[in-house]
């Protein structure tokens, strides 16, 4: 086995969800988790959307932290993150709606891998309904250039769909038309008055570093892996401070303090 095999090997070991686990007692004593202003959030709305064959709950402690700041978290309601990209989008962009109604204005939306680029998608579409974009290990300059074993399963399911299972990711978003629209739109400039943050990691098994570079983001660098980027402390202390900004601007609180 090559040198580059073992290494490829020992970067997805580290991507285990048990290992991810063992960030949760550090975030857990760390002053960014302990340190909460309920008014912080001003009640602006956040969507998060998981990443790829993650669902919810692999965001729960965002969720808690963003409503335990007074931020309004919702679910982008798509599941597991597998199914088409563009008919993932349809349903975010659903969400936004909804969500943007009940809190009262633009809202955030918060994704991780595969998520933050459907934030991205999303945020396109509606920029008249996002005030901002944070997206967590998502490479934005080529969806498809994420680890092989991930890719082969996302071929896996696109086989799937072609034979009649419904719900799954289509072939064509892997290398057809429903991908080159896509792929356009996710490397084009965002909209003006939609602000980014991209978080990466030069420790990430499953994305490469630089795929995370979105020119039009702000792009920062954390010390985590790709499966570990929901818990780790240094996650949220780069959203922090941009989400804070966001929420003031929304209502205008800066000049109040």
């Amino acid at each position: 086995m090559t040198t580059s095999a073992v290494e490829g090997l020992r970067a997805l070991a580290r991507e285990h969800v048990a290992v991810a686990a063992f960030t949760i007692p550090r975030l857990l004593r760390h002053r960014v988790w302990r340190d909460a202003d309920p008014m912080e959030g001003a009640g602006l709305g956040v969507v998060l959307v998981p990443g790829f064959g993650a669902g919810d709950f692999s965001l729960t402690f965002a969720t808690t932290w963003l409503r335990d700041r007074g931020y309004v978290p919702a679910g982008a309601g798509v599941g597991f993150t597998v199914g088409c990209t563009t008919e993932l989008v349809d349903r975010i962009e659903r969400r936004v709606e909804e969500h943007a109604e009940a809190t009262g204005g633009p809202v955030v939306l918060l994704g991780q891998s595969r998520g933050g680029g459907l934030a991205r998608l999303a945020a396109a579409r509606r920029p008249d309904l996002v005030s901002g974009v944070v997206m967590l290990g998502s490479p934005v300059l080529d969806p498809a250039g994420a680890h092989p074993h991930v890719m082969l399963a996302a071929k896996a399911l696109a086989r799937l769909s072609s034979i009649g299972f419904p719900g799954l990711m289509d072939p064509d978003c892997l290398d057809g038309t429903c991908y080159e629209d896509n792929i356009r739109s996710i490397t084009a400039p965002l909209p003006d008055g939609v602000e980014a943050l991209s978080v990466y990691s030069k420790s990430d098994g499953i994305v490469p570093w630089e795929l995370c570079l979105d020119p039009s983001a702000e792009c920062v660098e954390v010390h985590s892996t790709h499966t570990g980027m929901g818990l780790d402390p240094d996650v949220f202390l780069a959203m922090r401070p941009r989400l804070a900004d966001w929420a003031a601007r929304r209502y205008d609180l800066r000049r109040t303090g």
